[in-house]
């Protein structure tokens, strides 16, 4: 089954693009909106598997509106369309629950790609910087403390999963606080423990501890 989505700009000729892209790729466009409020108030009404959202837009901008959309539709993954790619952006978008950071300059088949991506449960981030960035911030923006021979093992999905294992929550806490299932948690702890080569999550912890110590 294709995964539904909203498209959210205020330009004609994007929604228009971005609309023929998704239904060549395979996606179902059930609604577009042109403003932060119409935004809302169509993802409580289509409840969409992904919301593209474009953050400089007249009236309430994709910022204010990205974590009510969060919190009126929780199921639906929220991707930022942008043509900005500065940090103080980047960060606030992370901190207001989007589970990517897209940049306009992508040619349309990266698009594609990257939301097909976040469809599997991963996170979709255009560029170096706003991977490094990722891997690195926490709740409130605070530093990962995550050594870079670790970051550069993992994806950055998995570690925001190690972060919050160590941060002691359970499954179903960080499901929560990523907004997927617990069946997506537990894939990506059995995936991150694979790469870093333990069999629990507590020698995952351990494993954390010594990088950070000789690190």
């Amino acid at each position: 089954m294709s995964s539904s989505v909203l498209i959210v700009d205020d330009h004609p000729l994007t929604r228009d693009a971005l609309t023929a892209l998704l239904h060549r790729e395979g996606f179902d466009v059930v609604a577009t909106a042109v403003s932060g409020d119409e935004a809302i108030e169509r993802a409580e009404a289509f409840q969409p598997d992904l919301v593209l959202l474009d953050l400089a837009m007249p009236g309430m901008d994709g910022l204010a509106a990205l974590p009510m959309i969060r919190e009126r539709s929780p199921r639906s993954e929220v991707v930022v369309l942008t043509a900005s790619d500065g940090e103080e952006t980047l960060l606030a978008a992370i901190r207001g629950g989007a589970s990517g950071y897209v940049l306009k300059t992508e040619p349309p088949h990266r698009i594609a790609a990257f939301l097909h991506g976040v469809v599997r449960g991963d996170a979709a981030l255009s560029g170096g910087v706003a991977r490094r960035l990722l891997e690195r911030v926490r709740e409130g923006g605070r530093p990962a403390g995550v050594p870079e021979s670790i970051a550069r093992t993992l994806s950055a999905r998995e570690v925001e999963v190690l972060l919050l294992l160590d941060e002691r929550l359970g499954t179903d806490e960080i499901a929560e606080r990523l907004f997927i299932s617990e069946h997506t948690v537990r894939s990506h702890v059995k995936s991150l423990l694979r790469k870093l080569g333990v069999s629990s999550r507590r020698e995952a912890l351990q494993h954390l501890e010594r990088a950070r110590v000789s690190g």
